[in-house]
């Protein structure tokens, strides 16, 4: 008969290799530069389709978190005053995390819905339903 010990290695020797998984959703680094008194988004709307959320709902964010008036041209985003990558890249994350990313099981696959009067942010991946904190101009689907 064999012990405990030799029974635990022999099943572990049968395991498939574990991999360390790359988490599929990554955000893209904000390409910004500073142009006078204004600093510019360049990449803003690739960002907005890598998060899944519509351009205004992300400016609005931005605007609100940074303090600072600004607009959307074309496919930039354009802030009046001066903001490093890092500030923009940081709020963006943020962003991610309550407007994004599951907070049960960390995936991307959310959207936003309304359930009575409470917009909430439904998982598609685990079914996970949480109230957001804020409603920053979220609209009707």
């Amino acid at each position: 008969m064999m012990r405990y010990e030799e029974l635990l290695e022999r099943a572990f020797k049968q395991l498939p290799e574990r991999k360390e998984e790359e988490s599929r959703f990554t955000i893209p680094q904000a390409r910004v530069f500073i142009e006078g008194k204004t600093t510019i988004f360049d990449n803003f709307e690739a960002v907005c389709e890598r998060l899944n959320r519509e351009k205004e709902h992300l400016m609005k964010f931005l605007l609100n978190e940074l303090g600072t008036a600004g607009k959307i041209v074309g496919n930039r985003a354009i802030f009046q005053g001066n903001f490093t990558k890092e500030e923009i890249e940081r709020q963006i994350r943020k962003y991610a995390e309550e407007y994004v990313l599951c907070w049960e099981c960390g995936k991307p696959d959310t959207h936003f819905m309304k359930m009575e009067r409470i917009w909430v942010l439904k998982c598609d991946a685990c079914g996970a339903i949480r109230p957001l904190r804020r409603k920053i101009g979220i609209k009707k689907s």
